[in-house]
């Protein structure tokens, strides 16, 4: 893994979190230098979260973690695609299964 792929210690980059076996889009979140090293070294994915300034593991508190299967970097090197095996029934607080669960109506095009 391409970890220069942050400019500096604070940086963020998106995490965009699909399932592996169905590949269902789970979530999105943000991972700074520190997220993505406990990631790969625990096979859990962390993130940053910017609300509480702190790294937190996703199911910490739900129980619903997510069990890291392949890393991807996109062309840019400024986003990664976490492939997961979701251990528990949800990821969206809400209760959902992924947190993309809105459709948004588009209005008609002529």
């Amino acid at each position: 893994m391409n970890k220069n792929i942050f400019s500096n210690q604070k940086s963020l980059i998106p995490a965009i979190v699909q399932e592996y076996s169905s590949g269902d889009v789970l979530m999105l979140g943000y991972m700074n230098k520190e997220a993505l090293e406990k990631t790969t070294k625990t096979g859990y994915v962390w993130f940053w979260s910017r609300s509480k300034k702190r790294l937190w593991m996703k199911g910490e508190t739900s129980g619903n973690t997510l069990q890291v299967q392949k890393i991807f970097l996109d062309c840019d090197n400024d986003t990664l695609l976490i492939k997961v095996k979701l251990l528990g029934t949800s990821v969206c607080h809400t209760g959902n299964k992924s947190c993309f669960f809105r459709e948004l109506i588009l209005s008609s095009r002529t």
